[in-house]
């Protein structure tokens, strides 16, 4: 059973989106809340697989809501559930750390189909947004986040997710030390991440390996 938490400050949103999932096999709504207060207060006793999570929910805003979870609740994975524009906070929320950004003009059937793939630690975007931050409208030109990687880059972040250090991966793919780390500082400029933690989740999310 995957274990959700609904965070949304209305009642009327958090009693559909437990119809929703109760229609469904393989959930269990353990709680829901209307305020980051009641958010961090229920998370002390009960950890979900999944937190919905209003963006503009009262008090902490969604944004540093989901940065202060990452910090305090790292295996807790969020889906950002908004009224706001896509095209402006998906992007900004997803590299704060959520797993998945779905409007809530989206149809209902998506919070299924979402709240499974971000349970399993896979990114979720409808299929319109992302076709929308793959590309710049202005240029056509693959957007950094998205950007495809190259082959040698691939091999780089591969052994990087098994662990090996960067001496290691220099000597499986006969490359200078270096190198490697032009590779890592590459990669981590086009995830948009600081640390190596980050770029393996952000890989991992995005299916790149």
């Amino acid at each position: 059973m995957i274990k959700v938490l609904i965070a949304d400050s209305h009642p009327i949103v958090r009693m559909g989106i437990k119809n929703v999932l109760n229609s469904a096999s393989g959930f269990e709504i353990i709680a829901d809340v209307a305020t980051t207060t009641e958010l961090f207060t229920k998370l002390k006793t009960l950890i979900p697989d999944v937190v919905i999570l209003e963006m503009d929910i009262p008090e902490i805003n969604g944004i540093a809501s989901l940065r202060r979870l990452k910090q305090e609740y790292p295996d807790i994975r969020v889906l950002i559930y908004s009224g706001q524009s896509e095209d402006v906070y998906a992007l900004s929320t997803i590299r704060a750390g959520a797993f998945g950004y779905l409007s809530k003009t989206a149809d209902l059937d998506y919070i299924i189909t979402a709240v499974r793939k971000v349970s399993e630690g896979n990114m979720f975007i409808t299929n319109e947004l992302a076709q929308r931050l793959a590309f710049d409208e202005g240029t056509q030109k693959p957007r950094r986040f998205f950007r495809k990687l190259s082959t040698r880059e691939v091999e780089v972040l591969k052994l990087l997710a098994s662990g090996k250090r960067n001496k290691d991966v220099a000597l499986g793919l006969n490359l200078n030390e270096k190198t490697v780390s032009t590779y890592k500082a590459r990669l981590m400029k086009k995830l948009n991440v600081d640390n190596l933690v980050d770029l393996l989740q952000q890989a991992k999310a995005l299916e790149l390996y």
